[in-house]
């Protein structure tokens, strides 16, 4: 025992205070597939470090085991990711094949390629397969936007979001557009549902556009942002921010208990931030989709580092955004969670 315990890392060892067998996966109810890491963005924030030099695509043949290997097994998502997974040159017949299967699709964009001519099918096409979205808008002030993301990508979000709405998105509840914010500071998100007001008011004044619903993320310590941590000196400082807002309530919530990913080479994780650091599903499991066997990965032990210390700190963060809502008991103040000002850092002024 005192062998086990001297290689787990500290947020292994927090765990089993609470869950002596440590953490393991319920079910596999979200199947999240990155296309890639090539993207027409080089984001501050990237945890996966996505940009137009690289060059990883998912093969079409690991496009076909996947369909192939599905089978009939259903899941409450397919939640298609990347780089930016619709400049890939097989995602639209990727898509028409999930969504022939039966398969509920959601994708994630980064809003910005949505407005290029090369990609006018776009639009369309998801209205026409019913494709849920998730586009990332990580404030609703430009300036904040394009520090993080570019110059021009807020102005083409905006545009964006327009384009969807004419087409229904966000407006009717068959065409669901979620939006994703980030914290620009050091901080950890303000309440997800507050935020949620401010974005509906500042877009609906500024631009009259309209969204489903927002999702707040914390920025993890991996990637690009870990490499900005650790040069300005702050990954220990942020790492215990972190630590001190952790909340044993959102054990349960925690999205790599019902979901997994899939690399673009096949490989197989426990989510998308092992995937960013080579963390690859253990344990027994199989870790590459060609050998997959979904009834051992149902209940398997998740792969940990202390990154998941992101997840489970103040109202925790996912994929699918905020885990809890926040009560008197996360001490709010301490931690930056305060209401934010307008320039979307999420630090309480």
């Amino acid at each position: 025992m005192r062998r086990e315990q001297s290689n787990m890392n500290g947020f292994d060892r927090k765990i089993r205070e609470i869950l002596p067998e440590g953490l393991m996966s319920e079910d596999v109810r979200v199947l999240q597939i990155n296309l890639g890491r090539y993207c027409n963005l080089s984001c501050k924030h990237c945890h996966l470090a996505c940009s137009p030099t690289r060059h990883e695509l998912m093969p079409r043949s690991v496009m076909a085991e996947i369909i192939s290997s599905l089978g009939e097994n259903k899941f409450d998502l397919i939640d298609i990711t990347g780089g930016s997974p619709e400049l890939h040159p097989h995602f639209r017949t990727f898509l028409e094949k999930l969504c022939a299967k039966g398969h509920n699709v959601q994708v994630r964009t980064n809003l910005t390629n949505l407005v290029e001519p090369s990609l006018s099918d776009l639009v369309p096409l998801f209205k026409t397969l019913r494709i849920s979205l998730v586009g990332s808008l990580p404030c609703y002030e430009k300036e904040n936007v394009d520090a993080q993301r570019g110059d021009g990508a807020y102005e083409k979000s905006i545009a964006a979001i327009r384009l969807l709405n004419r087409a229904g998105y966000g407006l009717e509840d068959a065409l669901s557009l979620q939006l994703v914010y980030n914290p620009g500071g050091f901080s950890l998100p303000p309440p997800q549902s507050e935020l949620e007001e401010d974005y509906r008011e500042e877009l609906g004044r500024r631009f009259d556009i309209h969204f489903s619903r927002l999702l707040v993320l914390t920025n993890m310590p991996v990637g690009r942002y870990r490499q900005q941590l650790e040069r300005d000196g702050e990954m220990e400082a942020y790492m215990k921010i972190l630590k001190d807002a952790f909340n044993p309530s959102i054990l349960p919530h925690l999205m790599c208990r019902h979901q997994m990913s899939i690399d673009w080479n096949g490989t197989l994780y426990d989510c998308d931030f092992n995937l960013a650091l080579g963390l690859a599903v253990n344990h027994g499991s199989p870790s590459h989709f060609r050998a997959i066997n979904f009834h051992q990965l149902k209940c398997r032990s998740i792969m940990t580092g202390i990154h998941c210390f992101g997840c489970t700190a103040g109202s925790g963060s996912s994929c699918s955004g905020a885990l809890a809502p926040l009560t008197e008991s996360s001490e709010m103040g301490r931690f930056s969670f305060g209401r934010p000002l307008l320039d979307c850092t999420g630090i309480a002024g």
